[in-house]
């Protein structure tokens, strides 16, 4: 069992857990992700390690809750546990002295974006990053980013917060000369944010790199569920990345792949709605009875 130390809401449905995990956070690297499992027989979860403290032994985890199981990591208390935190799976961040690096992360995707940008700022590169998010009050992590990014840009679809629009609207002005240009790009976030940004980059031929989180089962490459074609061969996110050349991955594939199970996936929210609700309707039963 692994223990919750903290939870706190970043964002509406965005989570930061703080875990005890000692083994994961001494052999944690740049990059790399844990499995985590809530309860026994559980689905099996691919987070980021968005943090480690390898003195302290503790992991930071940033969890949105989309379908069943994330709802159930999120609704974790500080002082209870997750049943298994399994890793680090995956290859660190392949660090290089690029110069200028952008940054870009959408939603969520910012948290995995988190770890690889203070890597590279680490390593002595250039950071400016671009958070991306619905409206204002979805942003996350920027005072974080900005402790060593040299500049932070948001860009909100309403226009509530920075500019008005996507993540691309800011990589644009940066590949015009507007504002920084950078000579490589991260990109972490949806599919099709992630395939734009490639597909802008591509001309100038700025190297960009992606984090893939395709559909996982044991992180180990044996079940073959996170598979991705990347400049035509077969590779698996959990043990050949989830960093790619965000050039040569097949996006319109993973697409199609993260759509599979979008039934079943439904099918649970629903019957854990149905859970909660009967529970609530048997605890004003007790209520009443009383």
């Amino acid at each position: 069992m692994f223990e919750v130390l903290s939870n706190e809401e970043l964002a509406p449905g965005v989570h930061r857990l703080v875990v005890s995990a000692p083994r994961v956070a001494r052999a944690r690297r740049p990059g790399q992700f844990v499995i985590v499992r809530r309860d026994e027989g559980a689905e099996r979860i691919p987070l980021t390690i968005a943090d480690a403290d390898a003195e302290a032994g503790t992991i930071t985890l940033i969890v949105q809750a989309v379908g069943a199981s994330t709802r159930a990591i999120v609704a974790t208390p500080a002082g209870s546990a997750l049943r298994d935190v399994a890793g680090p799976l995956g290859k660190p961040t392949e660090l290089h002295r690029w110069g200028k690096v952008a940054c870009i992360g959408g939603g969520v995707g910012t948290a995995v974006l988190y770890p690889l940008a203070k890597a590279l700022a680490d390593a002595g590169n250039e950071v400016c990053a671009v958070i991306g998010a619905r409206s204002a009050e979805y942003v996350i992590l920027v005072d974080e980013l900005s402790a060593f990014a040299k500049e932070v840009f948001v860009a909100t679809e309403d226009g509530s917060r920075g500019y008005k629009g996507l993540v691309t609207v800011v990589l644009a002005e940066m590949l015009a000369g507007k504002l920084p240009r950078p000579d490589a790009v991260f990109a972490v976030g949806p599919v099709p944010m992630m395939a734009a940004v490639a597909d802008m980059t591509r001309p100038d031929g700025i190297p960009t790199i992606v984090s893939l989180n395709p559909i996982m089962i044991d992180g180990t490459g044996m079940c073959g569920g996170c598979r991705v074609t990347v400049g035509g061969q077969t590779r698996f996110a959990c043990v050949d990345g989830p960093e790619f050349d965000g050039h040569q991955v097949d996006f319109a594939g993973l697409q199609k792949r993260l759509r599979m199970y979008r039934r079943h996936e439904q099918a649970a929210l629903e019957a854990q709605q149905r859970c909660r609700l009967d529970e609530q309707l048997d605890a004003r039963g007790e209520e009443s009875a009383q």
